[in-house]
């Protein structure tokens, strides 16, 4: 036998050797907002005129129309507007050619969205006055319409009344 050399064994476990890196998955959620219109709640006076035997148009700035898109992602908008008759003496309608119009000047924005504004008339049926493309996470858009009416010829002297209904989806 060859002098002062000794072989061990052992017996048992073998340490497990650990990787270099490991990776954890991890997640975040962001709950959407939501997408709201806010309109002018107090009436709005279009005018005194003398009874005529022609017909006359009034109009008038409605107030500030806002949408405020809290749903943060990149879906569009598009806000609707309409009116019914007028009721009074006598009715006075909003849906025969030329008998009334919504003016839509530009919308101050904010946030990035591409607001496109479009003229309604008739007032009925309902069409769209602001579109927004475009549309990359939260954003607002404001806008003071005019309202015009087209009262007939020998309408009955009275109150008139109607409502402007603005939706937004």
């Amino acid at each position: 036998m060859a002098a002062g050399v000794v072989v061990a064994l052992l017996a048992g476990p073998v340490p497990a050797f650990a990787s270099g890196s490991g990776s954890t998955p991890v997640t975040v959620q962001i709950a959407a907002g939501t997408l709201d219109i806010t309109v002018p709640t107090s009436s709005v006076n279009l005018g005194l005129v003398n009874v005529s035997g022609s017909p006359q148009t009034v109009s008038s700035q409605l107030g500030t129309i806002s949408v405020t898109d809290g749903r943060g992602g990149t879906a569009g908008w598009t806000v609707s507007a309409n009116a019914v008759d007028f009721t009074g003496p006598q009715n006075i309608s909003v849906s025969a050619p030329g008998s009334s119009s919504y003016s839509s000047p530009n919308a101050s924005v904010t946030g990035t969205a591409t607001v496109t504004k479009s003229d309604l008339a008739p007032l009925y049926p309902p069409g769209p006055v602001q579109v927004a493309t475009g549309v990359s996470g939260i954003n607002s858009a404001t806008w003071n319409p005019t309202i015009s009416v087209t009262l007939p010829a020998n309408a009955l002297a009275g109150t008139y009344s109607s409502t402007v209904t603005h939706s937004v989806s």
